[in-house]
Formats: structure tokens, sequence, C-alpha cells
């Protein structure tokens, strides 16, 4: 229901702003541009899909390897104890618990297409606990909170995008990217754990959070200890090698089990396709109402109202230049990309504005596209509170990113 809101309001609110600018502007443009934006929305929506359909294939049929060769359950009974506390409406050593980690290591390491696949898998065995077809249940927002808040330890992509704007240490946003999805990534647990009358003060959610912290710790002591070079070196091949061993432990696995791994692989592959073809409408239309929305010239106008404001409070107003990647972010990964970009291009790489604007592309996830293809791929309609939990876990990303550019770079 909140997604209908909001899908509405953004052509609403889009067509109100053209009107003007064309009543009061003159701004003839206005018009052909909001529409040639849902032509090239539509495309993209389609051609995201059908990028996904391969990906899809590979890792589902991969999963179901897994499955029949004993992984995932062995997974589901290891992660039991945390995952009945953190998901207690998952009846207790269930597959999908298993699938849910292997999605959360994948969005760790910065591996998308391995973790989409994975995701989808998980919403589809959730879904099969689910009573109410059409409406998201606790467990299903809890996991797409966590997918949300973006826990990232290795963000290869933001890197590759600094050295290719000639950043003079690419690296330098590695720390302030980790504490900042760190926080939003806690925030949203916390958030939705209210939401859902989770109780968080037990012995074993304090010691996996505090394991957690340690963990994150760990790793920032590590790779400080590295130049740059070596850091992106070990960050690449490490998120490489890790998943090279997960897909051949799941093989191995198949064989000891004495499963016909093709044959497995084949049937999860199929299920690829199918999802792959399900999440279209889905996609077409958030992907529609954001490209209509960036058209109208609503988001400058917000950026534009933002910065007045900040300056009326008398605030320094050094990090508007990046609100546009943090705002994007939500809506579109493809955006925010392009508005980190452009970001970095403007005002320099190694700008105050360009560190931030990574750091905002690396603290959190695509809230709406995340929302439109998981629940969208199992049919859900009613999403209860999960706008609600993932945007406020966003807003704990952003001003934690602020904070910490502040700290590092300001």
């Amino acid at each position: 229901m909140v997604l209908n809101y909001i899908w509405i309001a953004f052509f609403v609110i889009a067509f109100i702003i053209a009107l003007v600018r064309l009543v009061f502007m003159g701004d003839f443009e206005v018009f052909p541009e909001m529409m040639n934006s849902t032509f090239d929305s539509s495309k993209t929506a389609f051609e995201i899909s059908l990028g996904l359909t391969g990906v899809l294939a590979l890792w589902l049929g991969i999963m179901k390897i897994g499955e029949k060769g004993g992984i995932v359950n062995a997974l589901a009974r290891w992660l039991s104890p945390v995952f009945t506390r953190l998901f207690p409406d998952i009846p207790k050593g269930h597959p999908v618990t298993g699938s849910i980690f292997m999605n959360i290591s994948a969005n760790m390491l910065g591996l998308d297409n391995a973790a989409t696949p994975m995701g989808l898998k998980a919403m589809e065995q959730m879904q099969e606990l689910n009573t109410k077809k059409d409406t998201a249940t606790n467990p299903m927002i809890m996991f797409l909170v966590l997918n949300t808040s973006g826990l990232t330890i290795i963000p290869i992509g933001v890197m590759v995008y600094r050295a290719q704007q000639g950043a003079a240490q690419p690296t330098d946003i590695f720390v302030p990217i980790l504490l900042a999805t760190f926080f939003s990534t806690l925030a949203g647990v916390i958030i939705t754990a209210l939401y859902q009358k989770i109780n968080l003060l037990n012995r074993t959610l304090l010691l996996t959070l505090g394991g957690a912290a340690l963990m994150v710790a760990a790793i920032i002591r590590g790779f400080m200890q590295l130049d740059s070079v070596i850091m992106n070196l070990v960050s690449t091949s490490a998120a490489n090698i890790i998943l090279m061993t997960i897909i051949l432990c799941f093989i191995l696995a198949g064989v000891r089990k004495k499963v016909n791994v093709y044959d497995a692989f084949i049937e999860g592959a199929k299920d690829g396709f199918s999802t792959a073809v399900r999440i279209i409408p889905y996609l077409v239309a958030i992907l529609v109402g954001i490209g209509v929305f960036r058209a109208s010239g609503a988001m400058d106008m917000l950026i534009d109202g933002i910065r007045w404001l900040v300056a009326a409070l008398g605030f320094n107003t050094d990090f508007v230049g990046a609100l546009p990647t943090a705002l994007m972010k939500p809506l579109s990964g493809s955006g925010a990309r392009g508005m980190m970009v452009d970001a970095m291009s403007t005002y320099g790489a190694d700008s105050f504005v360009g560190r931030l604007s990574c750091i905002f592309q690396g603290s959190t996830d695509t809230t709406f596209y995340i929302l439109a293809v998981y629940f969208g791929s199992v049919g859900i309609r009613y999403t209860r509170h999960a706008v609600t939990c993932g945007l406020l876990a966003d807003l704990a990303g952003m001003i934690s990113a602020v904070m910490i550019a502040y700290m590092f770079f300001g």
C-alpha cells in the first residue's frame, strides 16, 4: 500500500512541477523529456531483467545443488540459534535460513550478481510459509531491511569508480563506507525489531552483534595496514576466491551425497528464468515512476530546497552537493551511481563532496528496487512496514555518512 502512494506521488508531483515549468518558464522541453524517460525507463527495466536471467539461472542452479547436497540445511542448523531470535516466525532449522545467510554474505562481499538470486530464493522459501500470500510477513520485512541497509565489507565498485576518476587514493573511503554501512544495518535491525516486538536484549543476539562489531574492527585494522594497490588487489581477490570456493563446495557436497549435480543445476536454472520474467512488471512500474520524477526537475528542486534550509539554520552546507547521490540511492542504483560519478567529475574525486558521494553510494542499497524485485517475485502487494523501516535505515546511513565524512575528510 505504501508503494502505491509513493508511486502515485512520483507522477503527481512530477506533473505539477512540469506544468509550472511550462506555464511560468516557457520550458517546452519538459514534457517531451518526461515522456522520453518513461520509454527509456521501461527499456531499462526490461534490460535489467534480461541481464538477470542468466545470473539467476546460474545461481539458482548452484543453490539447488547446495540444497540437495545438504549444505543449505547444514547452514540452517548452524544459524538456528541466531535466526530463531531475529526471525522468530521461521521454524527452527528451516532451509530458508541457509539462503538468507548466503544472500547476506554475498552482499557483504559486494557480490550483487550472486546476492540477488540467493535473495529471491530466500523470498520464495519464506512465501511457502506465508498464510496470506499477498501480504509481507515479519521475516520477509526483516530480510528486506537487511538487504536495503546495504551491509558491505568490500565496496569494490565504488573504489573502481574512484580510480577511474583519478583519485589519489581510491581506497581512502573504504573505512568510512564500512562504518556507515554498519550503522545503517544496525539501525535497520533495531527499528524493525521494535516494529515486530523482537527482544534484542538476549545473550545470543548480543554476542552476535558484538562479534560482528569485532569482526568489522578487525577488518578495518587489517586493511588499514595495506597500501592502496594491495588493498584493491586483496579486496577483489578475496571476494572472487570466496565465490568460487562456494561454488566448488556446493558441487562437491552434491557429489558426496551422490546427487546428479548436472540435473540439479538444470532444475534450479529453470526457476531462474521464470523468476526473471515475473519481476519485469514490477521493475517497469518503479523505474518509470522514478524516471518521470527525475526528468521533471523535482529532484533538483528538492536539493536546492534542502541547501536553502540548511543555510538558513546556520549549518555548514558542504555536504549538500553530495545529497543527489544519497536521495537517488533508495530509488535507483544506476541513478545513484551516475550522481556519484557526476559529483566526482564536478567537484573532484578527492574533494569533500566527491568522497561523501562515494560514502553515500556504499552505505545503503536501492530500497525501492529491492522491494520491487523481491516482493514482486513472490506476488506481495501489501508491504506493511517494510518501506518505513527500509527508509529509516537509509536515513541512519545518510546521517552516519555525513558525520563520518566530516570526521575523516572535513
